[in-house]
């Protein structure tokens, strides 16, 4: 399993895709009345030559905590900011398709999914707000941007 394919877990460790939803539907199974919500996030570090983008899957169990996963990728540097940040969110959203798709294969529904882009109305990401919340809300996904996007700037900035 390569790094890019796998998934990390504080607790478990590497896991597969087909573990990590193993792992939310057996949260989920075992406290069925509380209510969940599936947040997705990336963000990045550039080095001198590529950037390392760190994707994670956040289960929020409403009021009462939640776990997540993330995995790694690095790809070549790209030239601009504005392409750095719409791979971070592209690749957000292909996290939440294959989340999403994987657990209906499994009869899981009714939750709420968002995705957490690294940008704010402050700072170097000012202009491509809207641009990056557009592009997310155009694709049917609810966003957040800073500084309530804690799953890009909290949980994957973690492991950048």
């Amino acid at each position: 399993m390569d790094e890019g394919s796998s998934y990390h877990s504080p607790t478990l460790g590497r896991l597969a895709f087909p573990e990590v939803i193993d792992e939310i539907l057996a949260m989920m199974a075992a406290a069925p009345e509380d209510e969940y919500q599936l947040v997705v996030g990336t963000d990045s570090q550039s080095y001198s030559d590529e950037v390392e983008y760190v994707s994670a899957i956040v289960v929020h169990r409403v009021g009462k905590g939640g776990r997540y996963f993330w995995r790694r990728v690095r790809d070549e540097r790209p030239v601009t900011l504005r392409e750095r940040i719409y791979r971070e969110a592209w690749l957000s959203y292909e996290t939440a398709e294959e989340l999403i798709g994987a657990l209906k294969e499994r009869g899981a529904g009714g939750f709420q999914l968002e995705i957490h882009v690294d940008v704010g109305r402050n700072g170097r990401t000012r202009d491509l707000v809207e641009e990056v919340v557009g592009m997310i809300l155009g694709v049917g996904y609810a966003v957040r941007t800073k500084p309530e996007a804690y799953a890009a700037t909290v949980v994957a900035d973690k492991y950048t």
